[in-house]
């Protein structure tokens, strides 16, 4: 039903919108505050009277789907009513209405201005009757509505439509039956309707599959002693009852338009990735659309391993600038199956404002418990809503970097001084990671050359004994301005030589072994303890904060357009 998308802006400031053609799946990705919840809201406004609203923030504009006059006639009978004895019906009118959720939506609508709506979409203005037909097949579930898909429902009468999805999966064996094959396979527990509470209809999980339709759906003995050895749904977990609600609407409510907040909600990362695969395969081929927020890796891995079509938008929000990006397929593709980034977790980077990449395990956590204690303070160089991860050495570091990169993601690279002793191809991995232009390498090769010939003079270990601080006071301030030169493009390298250099005043032994858990047992626990390390001027948190300066700065350089 929808074709194109456009929102109100694009990946960085003076970029062109984002304009997309709609797949089967759209997923909104990004940190907190971004936007993609509000962008649901935006889509179900958009599509229930076809006209965006002049508070929007997301949303530009929605293109949907012309029918034919064939096509939409096949879709109104379809849902086509009998009227009630209070329904008043003028010329033309008749009774359409669907089953969403758990339950009907009726609408008394004039079926020749629909039709002539839907051929000629140039007519379809704001609060026009083609939107009572298109609000029918719109739905959008959040983390409330979800839970209570699957409560005790009315039976009604079998031999008039159904009033509830309850209702519809009860008369439609083949239906039922599909829903119960995703659920056992997701879950091992047999998805079943009970009939036996006098009008009414509740789903229930059963050990064992009913020996035939007649055990489920009958009222004897037999019926009677199955449904009571299985257990009624609202005695499950609200990750059951949340992905069976979910499950259930998407196959019986069969709507074109899903709008989903968080699919992830109430189930483990494991449960989250089923869900996302068969949310996919239930779409694949289909001109159905589902458009879901998520922070969630496991759901997004599941929704690309569905193999079905799908966009990926990256929506952030920050110091008022809004920016989205659609995200290339393969390059997530690179994230899930690379051995070292998926080992890694590079895909949480997506639901990130940021993210700092370190050499190894032990300098994550140090940074990591420095970036806290400076937020823990209100302190400006504190870096909220920022992802530490670590590779396995200072060459894997652009492994990572790159690619997050190439998303829009502002990263950094944090590496020990000894970076510049590496040659030909291996310093060149830096400078392609940071994307530092071509024309500037063969510069910065030679400068590298000449620092490394003047620590070579001192005859001492540059990252060891000193760093920059061996170096006379004209080299240093060579060394200085090359080192700022990688800042610029969000390359961070330890000037005074490697982790153990910062917090002196200490007195830490620098042994690699031992370091860490030395540090951290002088650094203290309890800020309410005289000795608690509190934020400073200088050393390692001022060098936060020049990183975080760079993420800040939405001029940065290093991140691709």
């Amino acid at each position: 039903m929808i074709d194109k998308l456009r929102l109100k802006f694009g990946s960085s400031i003076g970029q062109p919108n984002l304009e997309m053609d709609v797949t089967p799946v759209t997923i909104f990705v990004g940190p907190n505050n971004s936007g993609k919840s509000k962008a649901l809201v935006e889509l179900e406004n958009y599509s229930n009277s076809t006209g965006g609203q002049p508070n929007d923030l997301i949303i530009d504009k929605l293109t949907f789907t012309p029918y034919d006059k064939e096509e939409i006639e096949k879709e109104l009978s379809s849902i086509k009513l009998p009227p009630t004895s209070g329904d008043k019906l003028g010329q033309g009118h008749s009774i359409i209405g669907k089953v969403s959720g758990n339950q009907s939506r009726r609408v008394n609508a004039n079926i020749e201005s629909i039709i002539n709506q839907a051929i000629n979409p140039s007519q379809i203005t704001y609060n026009c009757w083609y939107s009572q037909f298109l609000r029918l097949f719109v739905i959008r579930l959040d983390g409330t509505n979800r839970l209570n898909l699957l409560t005790m429902q009315e039976a009604g009468d079998f031999q008039e439509p159904p009033r509830n999805l309850l209702a519809k999966i009860f008369t439609n064996d083949s239906l039922r039956d599909e829903i119960r094959q995703i659920i056992f396979e997701a879950l091992g527990k047999y998805y079943v309707i009970d009939p036996t509470f006098s009008g009414k209809l509740r789903v229930r999980l059963s050990d064992r599959k009913p020996i035939s339709t007649t055990e489920e759906r009958g009222w004897g003995n037999d019926s009677i002693e199955f449904h009571k050895a299985a257990l009624e749904i609202s005695g499950s977990s609200d990750g059951v009852k949340a992905f069976c609600g979910i499950i259930t609407t998407l196959l019986a409510g069969d709507p074109k338009i899903t709008l989903i907040d968080e699919p992830e909600a109430f189930l483990h990362p494991a449960l989250a990735n089923i869900l996302g695969k068969d949310i996919g395969k239930s779409l694949r081929g289909s001109n159905k659309r589902l458009f879901a927020a998520t922070h969630s890796s496991s759901f997004l891995m599941g929704c690309i391993q569905s193999g079905t079509p799908l966009n990926i938008v990256r929506l952030t929000y920050k110091n008022d600038v809004a920016t989205a990006r659609l995200l290339p397929k393969d390059k997530i593709l690179h994230l899930m199956r690379n051995p070292l980034l998926r080992s890694t977790g590079v895909l949480n980077g997506l639901f990130y404002e940021s993210v700092i990449v370190t050499e190894a395990d032990s300098d994550r956590a140090f940074y990591q418990e420095i970036n806290e204690r400076l937020l823990a303070s209100n302190d400006e160089r504190g870096i909220a809503n920022c992802l530490f991860i670590n590779a396995q050495n200072k060459q894997t570091v652009w492994d990572i970097v790159r690619p997050l990169r190439e998303l829009g993601i502002p990263t950094v690279g944090v590496v020990d001084i000894d970076v510049i002793k590496d040659g030909g191809q291996v310093f060149t991995k830096p400078l392609d990671g940071a994307f530092i232009p071509p024309i500037s390498h063969a510069s910065l090769h030679s400068q590298k050359t000449a620092l490394i010939n003047a620590f070579k003079a001192t005859g001492k270990d540059m990252k060891k004994a000193g760093g920059i601080q061996l170096l006379s006071k004209d080299d240093q301030e060579a060394c200085n301005n090359f080192f700022d030169q990688f800042e610029e493009y969000g390359v961070f390298i330890v000037r005074d030589g490697e982790l153990e250099s910062w917090l002196k005043a200490l007195n830490i032994t620098p042994n690699k072994s031992t370091w860490l858990v030395e540090v951290f047992k002088k650094m203290g626990e309890n800020p309410g303890d005289a000795e608690y390390l509190n934020p400073s001027n200088g050393d390692v948190w001022d060098f936060l904060g020049n990183i975080k300066k760079w993420i800040d700065n939405p001029q940065r350089k290093g991140i691709p357009q």
